[in-house]
């Protein structure tokens, strides 16, 4: 049996639950992985906010915000192709996407003005 995986329209209400569960998944990565980074090596103090911990989860958040940013657009796109209830999918999944960027942007501040390990 020859299983072809599509993909998965902009377009479609799966989209509605995406955006919040990628922003999930970053929280408990992100603090999951600072809590053990801090455990397993954590940086001197003197550092301050210039530590490898610090680079590492700013770029694990800079890569979420990339991809919510672009599905953000991407389903505004997708809503101006559309009417009726396709319009609405993706204006909504528009919308669950930018709330999610921002609560990374939100919550990945603390990384770059905190040290580590405090």
């Amino acid at each position: 049996m020859n299983i072809v995986m599509q993909r998965l329209h902009l377009t479609h209400p799966l989209h509605f639950v995406i955006g919040l569960t990628l922003w999930s998944a970053w929280f408990v990565t992100v603090y999951g992985g600072h809590a053990v980074a801090c455990e397993v090596i954590p940086p001197d103090p003197e550092q301050g906010v210039f530590t490898l911990v610090n680079a590492l989860l700013l770029m694990v958040s800079l890569a979420a915000v990339a991809l919510l940013a672009a599905l953000t657009v991407g389903c505004y796109r997708m809503s101006k192709r559309h009417a009726g209830r396709l319009r609405f999918n993706a204006r909504v999944s528009a919308g669950l996407y930018l709330f999610s960027t921002f609560g990374v942007l939100f919550a990945a501040m603390p990384i770059i003005g905190i040290p580590p390990c405090l």
